[in-house]
């Protein structure tokens, strides 16, 4: 089989992108407005509209990659529906390309986009969605609060410093919560002195106050040092926590390079890296994601979208998308539950879905 683009590879391959990047153009469209409107009600004080507006487009990028797959199974099947539709597969096959061949087609268009993603995935997306958290914390606190390099937190209250690793933000029975993890407290004297440090393992914010669990904190007297071990201790503090998750870069958001950096050293520390492991072999599997995706979906290019329209096309991409994602998730969750090599989670649903729609190619090809 002759490998070199042929003038029906690069037609059936133009009308993929084409559609491809139009469902895509729809899809980021509607979750931009969307987000806009949720930013629209964090306008308040010094965060004006224009800066929600800002703040939305930084993180656009995220966006795009996140929507990509999605948009690529549903714009790949509305691109070759509409091929099925007007007789030119029929044509095309009339004139000796195979499935096959035209399935190669798309895999390579697809692939051309995916490479762009996965790219900007690790490039342009982290960097806007840092910005955007930058800036929307900077508008509200002004130098309150700091977002460190990589994924953790500065915040002061009069002499006290806190710096948090990580974080959880929710929605509790009392309203918003916030639970910070790998929490270190510096106490500084009047006369700009070290006091104290206080390494605590978790400090979740109630209304007025902070409950710290699993306090260590160490005290430098003027001739002497004295620790003291808690297994909770509260502090009172007026630490807005709304304003401590704004800030938060979450670990979902950092690119893959340094979610490797963090997965080593939690296990120097005898820390939980699973978190991490999970999100960086999602990226790793993330091309492979979509190509399984598209490629299973183009069997139904082949009869059954032909005397469908646009609707029927839609709905089976979207069909197609819902359904992997679901047992990709749940792969996962098990993974996560049975402490299983993430790579195994990742790899088995693209892997199923590749053999189930070989499986059918060949019997529509009988």
């Amino acid at each position: 089989m002759r490998l070199r683009p042929s003038l029906h590879d690069l037609y059936v391959g133009r009308m993929v992108l084409g559609t491809v990047l139009l469902t895509w153009a729809v899809l980021v469209g509607l979750d931009v407005i969307m987000a806009l409107a949720d930013q629209v009600g964090d306008v308040k004080g010094n965060y004006t509209f224009g800066h929600a507006v800002a703040y939305v487009m930084y993180t656009v990028p995220r966006r795009a990659y996140t929507m990509f797959p999605t948009a690529a199974v549903i714009g790949s099947l509305m691109g070759l529906g509409q091929l099925a539709a007007s007789s030119e597969l029929t044509a095309l096959r009339a004139l000796g390309l195979s499935r096959r061949r035209l399935s190669i087609s798309v895999a390579a268009a697809i692939t051309l986009l995916t490479g762009l993603m996965v790219v900007s995935g690790e490039t342009i997306a982290p960097w806007g969605q840092r910005q955007a958290d930058s800036m929307k914390i900077a508008a509200r606190t002004g130098d309150a609060v700091a977002i460190d390099k990589f994924y953790g937190i500065w915040a002061r209250e009069g002499n006290t410093f806190l710096y948090a690793q990580s974080g959880e933000d929710g929605t509790g029975a009392a309203g918003d919560s916030l639970l910070l993890k790998d929490v270190r407290l510096y106490e500084m004297a009047d006369d700009g002195r070290l006091a104290a440090i206080a390494r605590v393992k978790q400090a979740e914010h109630h209304p007025g106050y902070w409950l710290l669990k699993d306090v260590h904190r160490v005290a430098f007297n003027e001739r002497s040092v004295s620790e003291t071990r808690l297994p909770e201790q509260r502090w009172d503090s007026k630490l807005d926590s709304s304003v401590l998750a704004a800030g938060m870069t979450k670990v979902r958001n950092l690119p893959t390079r340094e979610l490797g950096q963090n997965i080593q050293y939690r296990k120097r520390n005898g820390l939980d890296a699973r978190e991490y492991e999970d999100l960086y072999w999602s990226r790793w599997f993330y091309p492979l994601s979509v190509l399984a995706l598209c490629l299973a979906a183009i069997p139904f290019a082949f009869g059954s979208l032909r005397s469908g329209g646009m609707g029927k096309r839609l709905f089976m991409g979207i069909l197609f998308a819902v359904g992997f994602w679901a047992l990709q998730l749940q792969f996962v969750r098990l993974a996560g539950a049975f402490h299983l090599d993430f790579r195994f989670a990742y790899a088995m649903p693209p892997i199923v879905l590749l053999a189930a729609s070989m499986w059918f190619f060949r019997r529509r090809s009988n």
